[in-house]
């Protein structure tokens, strides 16, 4: 069976999660439901990486084996087709060979959280960042996700349910800055614990506020307790951006 990498994006507002679950509408779901209508088929999709309920994705990575051979481009369209009126689309589609997996073949997933920092409640940012009124040094906090980078054990920002083997990652990039009213802080590693993004954002806005100074983030990475973390960011500022091969 011929297999198929697809380039995805999601507005994870309406969805509960990546992964099909017996209730609820799954981004997986509605991807298997458009290729089981275009190819008569059903099948299975696995993804780079399992976006939690609200999380957005601009560039997801899934690959899924197909009964023939398509052209890329048919096979992106009609799934386009077939997905309306849900808010998620195939931005590509090529033709790889079976050793290729969406997840285990990868070797680095980049992601872009958002916070809106100003007083106005958010409007047409609604449900695409955290809207966050007090007001935020985006440069203490830059100085605070300094003390992250690296290999380091990341108990304290690992969500209770995660199930990876070992809590030890290497952050390669973790960088804050601000554009008007935007705080972006941008993420990469080989692979990320559930919620370690989301908990290492929560942490840094406490430094934002002045209610942390940018030390205490090393010595909450140091504790290895979520206890001593700060709180789980919303999902929707977060995007999975880019997955690397």
């Amino acid at each position: 069976m011929p297999r198929y990498k697809l380039l995805i994006e999601y507005d994870g507002g309406p969805f509960v999660g990546w992964q099909r679950q017996r209730a609820g509408l799954s981004v997986q779901g509605v991807l298997e439901a458009a290729i089981g209508r275009f190819c008569q088929a059903e099948v299975t999709v696995l993804a780079a990486g399992r976006t939690d309920a609200g999380v957005h994705a601009a560039g997801q990575v899934v690959h899924v084996d197909l009964p023939r051979d398509y052209p890329a481009d048919t096979v992106r369209d009609a799934l386009n087709f077939h997905m309306k009126p849900h808010p998620v689309a195939v931005l590509a589609a090529e033709a790889v060979g079976d050793d290729f997996h969406a997840r285990f073949s990868a070797t680095g997933r980049a992601y872009l959280y958002r916070l809106l920092n100003r007083r106005a409640p958010a409007v047409l940012e609604r449900g695409r960042a955290w809207w966050v009124a007090t007001a935020l040094d985006a440069g203490a906090m830059a100085e605070a996700a300094r003390h992250l980078l690296g290999h380091h054990d990341f108990t304290t920002f690992r969500a209770s349910e995660c199930q990876a083997k070992s809590p030890v990652k290497t952050l390669d990039l973790l960088e804050v800055s601000r554009d008007g009213d935007l705080i972006l802080i941008r993420a990469a590693a080989r692979s990320f614990l559930h919620h370690q993004v989301r908990n290492m954002v929560g942490t840094l806005k406490l430094v934002g506020e002045g209610k942390w100074r940018p030390d205490d983030v090393r010595a909450a990475l140091a504790a290895r307790d979520r206890a001593r973390g700060g709180p789980t960011a919303p999902p929707e500022g977060l995007y999975l951006t880019a997955v690397r091969y």
